[in-house]
């Protein structure tokens, strides 16, 4: 992938196949993350990683740790496409005599990851909403408990049937669909894209820390002044990589998911922009709280990366299209 030309249909076929297997791998665990991160002091249902995934199971089955995957499986392939797309165009434009310099890769990412919020903004707003779901609908119920109990010991009386009706029914989690007619009714398209300026604090710095980090490393390993690194190397540099810029960038990532997470507590603070949702979180749950759910992301990316290796190393786009006709010259 980091030494070897493919064409950009190649690339395209395959990032979207790496995103598609590496989101089905990884999505439990973004969906950990999410909740750990959307979680605010006096209202926490999970202590760890492990605990939100067993709760969840417990509470939910297993698809329940899928909750939003549609979403990201949808949307993942068009996302890899402007990606790729847009950082071969500045790249191109940005080298001189088939050679780029180190500052001018990280202009190419940097452009790469401003376009590529056109479609993951309105990805991770409607994935976010699918995967907290679970969250809100566990602390309602526990509320509903909770008053329940009080009013079973206050007024000490035979529990009526309405009573139990109102304390256990749950209420069905919406849609994908169903969320976006709501916010395109109610605020438009500017609605699927609220969370727009965190999203792009958080992927341009990202893929200006990642492509060269992953170049350096990926040098390291070449066998000579001009061979290529061996397949080992360019999996391990992309899964450090990854998973080094996913915890750098993860603070923005925390701001993001609070300010796109429509549906809260009645306790949990709710935001009005970027400063206004540092400075409650700083007040209320201090510096730590922008670490949320780290290593969960960093858990994700780092095999996202390792896949994306493993897919372009099989050639699996070039084989794909070796099947396709070709025109004669």
């Amino acid at each position: 992938m980091a030494d070897k030309q493919i064409s950009l249909p190649a690339k395209l076929i395959n990032g979207g196949i790496a995103g598609l297997i590496g989101v089905t791998c990884v999505f439990p665990i973004d969906l950990a993350k999410t909740r750990l991160q959307n979680q605010q002091n006096g209202s926490r249902l999970y202590t760890s990683m492990s605990d939100c995934l067993i709760k969840t199971i417990r509470s939910e089955g297993y698809f329940g740790m899928y909750r939003g995957a549609a979403v990201n499986l949808t949307l993942v392939t068009p996302e890899k496409a402007i990606k790729l797309a847009a950082n071969d165009f500045f790249r191109h434009h940005l080298s001189k005599d088939g050679k780029i310099t180190l500052f001018k890769e990280m202009l190419a990412g940097c452009g790469a990851g401003t376009c590529q919020v056109i479609v993951t903004t309105p990805m991770e707003m409607l994935k976010i909403q699918l995967q907290d779901a679970g969250r809100i609908g566990k602390r309602r119920s526990n509320l509903a408990k909770t008053a329940l109990f009080v009013t079973l010991c206050t007024a000490q009386r035979k529990l009526m049937p309405e009573t139990v009706a109102a304390g256990t029914v749950e209420t069905k989690s919406p849609t994908a669909m169903q969320i976006t007619r709501q916010l395109l009714r109610e605020k438009g398209i500017a609605g699927l894209y609220k969370g727009l300026g965190a999203t792009l604090l958080r992927d341009v710095p990202f893929s200006i820390i990642y492509f060269p980090l992953f170049a350096n490393l990926n040098n390291f390993g070449k066998r000579g002044a001009e061979g290529p690194a061996p397949f080992y190397v360019s999996f391990i540099s992309g899964c450090v990589a990854g998973s080094t810029a996913a915890v750098a960038v993860n603070p923005v990532d925390v701001i993001k998911t609070r300010l796109q997470s429509l549906t809260r507590g009645n306790t949990e603070d709710t935001y009005a922009g970027v400063t206004d949702c540092i400075r409650k979180i700083m007040r209320n749950e201090g510096p730590s709280a922008f670490l949320k759910g780290a290593y969960c992301r960093a858990l994700v990316i780092a095999p996202l990366f390792g896949i994306a290796q493993v897919v372009y190393f099989l050639g699996v786009g070039e084989f794909i299209l070796s099947f396709l006709p070709k025109k004669d010259k």
